[in-house]
């Protein structure tokens, strides 16, 4: 069996290390803020990142690949996208459940699909209309008022997922573009690119904007140590994931993660969803599954 028969293993365990990232950020949210706890995962993943790409170079013997213009503005672009997508996840997360949030953010598969529609103008389809459908009520459901928050969180949430769409499509391609390097080799290195591009960003931003917030940073390196970790094993598995197999696919599977977040919800955070939130959880997954399944069948 050749390797790339092993995305789905290698996408279910990213799904769960994001889970796990996701939950400590969430913690780090009050003391650091939104682009700080954005920070935290940037920051402290990239020196993993780095060590990782060190490993499978002494492993393999591989040298480390030069990016081209190409491969570089693909990366460039997911790394931007990416802390937008980041940034609005957690600020969602100030205001409604941790689970509620993570399944808006769900609707990426989806979206990446209706980027695809609307790119190359390919003709809706019984599935693709009732998929749309589906996930709208899904999301009215879950914009019920529960200890305050409302639509202004959901709609972050959602609008979080279109920029993790964009980050997918664009990491995966800054991937399959890097020239004369081994699948692995190029996630790796794509990811140290990335993530050097992404602390960079948020270094300058936070000098001018919240000078605080870095000593902040520095000060929480205990919780944010474990989260830039399982950030940045998550992301060397999905950019792996991208190598093996397309994007669609790859994020539908992801999936899991509400059922994942759905666990450490209730056990970490004591967080219960209301009956209409879990049943337009279970709406948006399932017109996710259904709408890239019928793009991609």
């Amino acid at each position: 069996m050749n390797a790339a028969a092993y995305w789905w293993v290698i996408t279910l365990m990213a799904s769960f290390g994001q889970t796990l990232r996701n939950a400590m950020q969430r913690d780090l949210i009050g003391a650091l803020g939104a682009v700080g706890a954005s920070q935290v995962r940037f920051l402290f993943g990239f020196p993993f990142a780095c060590i990782f790409v060190l490993i499978i170079a002494f492993a393999t013997g591989e040298p480390f690949p030069h990016l081209d213009a190409v491969s570089f503005g693909w990366a460039a672009l997911g790394g931007v996208t990416q802390i937008a997508a980041t940034a609005l996840m957690l600020a969602a997360m100030r205001s409604r459940s941790f689970v509620v949030v993570v399944a808006a953010t769900k609707t990426e598969p989806a979206q990446v699909a209706i980027f695809a529609l609307v790119v190359f103008g390919e003709r809706p389809t019984p599935v693709l209309l009732g998929a749309i459908v589906l996930a709208t009520v899904g999301v009215w459901l879950m914009s019920g008022v529960r200890g305050g928050g409302g639509w202004k969180p959901l709609a972050q949430g959602v609008v979080s997922a279109s920029f993790f769409a964009v980050a997918a499509i664009a990491f995966r391609a800054g991937v399959l573009s890097v020239p004369h390097a081994s699948f692995v080799m190029a996630a790796s290195f794509v990811l140290v690119v990335g993530l050097g591009i992404q602390t960079a960003i948020l270094f300058v931003y936070l000098s001018v904007f919240d000078t605080q917030a870095v000593g902040k940073i520095l000060a929480a390196w205990r919780p944010s140590l474990f989260a830039g970790f399982m950030g940045a094993f998550a992301s060397q598995l999905w950019f792996i994931a991208f190598a093996l197999s397309d994007a669609a696919r790859v994020r539908t599977l992801a999936l899991v993660e509400v059922i994942f977040a759905q666990v450490i919800s209730q056990r970490v955070f004591k967080e219960r969803p209301s009956l209409p939130e879990t049943i337009g959880m279970a709406m948006i997954v399932v017109a996710a599954a259904l709408l890239v399944s019928g793009m991609t069948g």
